[in-house]
């Protein structure tokens, strides 16, 4: 079975974002780097799929050259293979789908895996904008998976509740906390990831059909406001919620 992940290089989940000096995009000075969190569920469900069909592993990520420590520690929890599309150019997410598309279409695998949402847009488009691209099915939020050969079972979380879906290969999936507990990488898997060779190609190039334009903090919150401490302040509250804040 041949087995991607595609994977993002994404700021630490406790780092103090500031806003760039041009408005548009976020100061990196200072800021760690780390897998993004959702990601690795999938590349735990991509080793448990090596390891119950064989075949092989590879990892993508698509960034410049710092997208390599992220690639690393995917080598360092198992992953055979490691592919960086070196741009660190700004592209939103249609592009960054239709490049790794390219990519991944000409690979033929058999299982493409994502983690749900990469925590810093947070958008959820790239698993369904790959799938339509490559031609292949699509399952997201996936909390838990039953891999056979040729088709999948898959639970999927969605609002109020769970649907079960079965997906015939090729499919992408995009996983969802809850589907597996991810191994920690061994002294031996960080010591032959530093080794191992990550492959750079150029991604091909796809004009964006998003812009940012500008990039702003939530406004603070507003001091609270203590309107008594009995049953008396009732009355108050309900005036106040009905005529200066008007949600009732």
């Amino acid at each position: 079975m041949k087995i991607i992940v595609c994977i993002n290089h994404v700021p630490d989940t406790e780092a103090k974002i500031k806003i760039g000096a041009d408005g548009r995009t976020i100061d990196k000075a200072g800021i760690n780097y780390m897998l993004s969190p959702y990601d690795e569920f999938a590349i735990e469900a991509a080793l448990r799929l090596k390891e119950k069909f064989g075949g092989e592993t590879l990892a993508i990520s698509l960034g410049g050259d710092v997208h390599k420590e992220t690639l690393r520690k995917a080598l360092a929890m198992g992953v055979e293979k490691a592919l960086l599309l070196k741009d660190d150019s700004p592209r939103d997410s249609d592009s960054i789908g239709r490049a790794l598309a390219e990519e991944i279409k000409a690979l033929a695998p058999d299982v493409v895996l994502f983690g749900k949402q990469s925590i810093d847009y947070s958008d959820e488009l790239l698993p369904g904008l790959v799938a339509e691209h490559i031609g292949a099915s699509s399952v997201t939020c996936v909390v838990k998976l039953d891999a056979q050969e040729k088709s999948f079972v898959c639970e999927r979380e969605i609002e109020g509740g769970h649907e079960v879906v079965t997906a015939i290969l090729p499919v992408v999936i995009s996983t969802q906390k809850g589907l597996n507990e991810p191994r920690y990488p061994s002294l031996k898997g960080i010591m032959g990831a530093k080794s191992k060779p990550i492959e750079e190609r150029q991604p091909k190039a796809f004009d964006s059909l998003v812009e940012v334009v500008a990039m702003s903090k939530p406004p603070a919150k507003q001091a609270g406001k203590i309107v008594g401490t009995d049953a008396s302040a009732a009355a108050e509250l309900v005036r106040l919620l009905h005529e200066e804040a008007k949600v009732i």
